[in-house]
């Protein structure tokens, strides 16, 4: 018996790439699947409400019970809209897998306060109010479950013009950390998943010039995302897993041992003598 059959799950930006996959293999699993995607472009603009409805087909093809949205995210009452149709539809919420993602690359001294917005529309402020409505709709359900959260590398590793997205990034991963601690009572377990993956997203960048077309898919991703929602991960609370490809790892975060002077702050003209004691791990 699945670990998640018939359990009610959200995914966002499944209407392609990583939430598609996700989706997918959530259905195989017997999940039964609030699907939402606007259907936008790559930059985030527009709608075509066929993309999501196009991943609502394919779930139901593989035997899952499908609510489809056409919703974009990042409007103030998207998360309203999505409590209230999982529970109109299927009585309540088990998990989230929180997918959807843009990308606007721009350089910080072109990045325009309308690009900076949306990225962090999208990348952070989504996410967080998803997060803040489908907990309490847990909570207030007495309802255990699980969310998973998609970061990208530019939270952790410097990428030129990726500023936006890696602030939004950044900021999901701080969030996710502190939700994990604030709802473990509850019975949620929230992790953060943090894909390498081929996309319509990412497939340009030079990462993937010289990699097998077959490498790093979001089909990769799709069985972690799914071990996450699942019991079958119910030890997992509080963690940044990546995956890429075969490999999968945890993202840590540590304090070097560091130097010390007695009884007194440092003296400015000790801090650089003692930068490598500071800095070596």
């Amino acid at each position: 018996m699945s670990e998640v059959r018939d359990r009610v799950v959200v995914v966002t930006g499944a209407g392609r790439g990583i939430g598609r996959a996700a989706a997918e293999a959530l259905a195989r699993e017997g999940a039964r699947l609030v699907l939402v995607d606007v259907g936008c472009d790559a930059e985030g603009e527009g709608v075509d409400p066929s993309v999501v409805a196009e991943a609502a087909d394919a779930a139901r093809a593989l035997g899952a019970e499908v609510e489809a949205l056409a919703l974009d995210v990042a409007a103030p009452d998207a998360p309203a809209r999505i409590v209230e149709a999982a529970q109109a539809r299927f009585g309540g919420i088990d998990g989230l897998f929180s997918a959807a993602g843009i990308r606007r690359d721009r350089g910080l001294a072109t990045l325009s306060d309308v690009d900076l917005q949306r990225a962090l529309d999208v990348g952070l402020l989504a996410p967080t109010r998803l997060l803040r409505a489908i907990s309490s709709a847990m909570i207030d359900a007495r309802r255990p479950g699980s969310i998973v959260l998609c970061a990208g590398p530019a939270g952790f590793f410097p990428a030129a013009r990726q500023g936006a997205s890696g602030a939004a990034f950044a900021g999901l991963v701080a969030l996710a950390r502190s939700a994990a601690v604030e709802l473990r009572r509850h019975g949620i377990r929230v992790n953060v998943v943090v894909p390498t993956a081929r996309t319509r997203l990412t497939e340009d960048l030079p990462l993937f010039r010289g990699v097998n077309a077959s490498s790093m898919l979001p089909e990769h991703v799709a069985p972690v995302v799914t071990f996450l929602l699942s019991d079958r991960g119910a030890d997992v609370h509080g963690e940044i897993v990546g995956v890429a490809g075969g490999r999968l790892y945890a993202f840590q975060s540590r304090e070097t041992v560091g130097a010390f002077v007695e009884g007194r702050g440092f003296s400015v003209d000790e801090i650089g003598p003692a930068w490598t004691e500071v800095t070596r791990g």
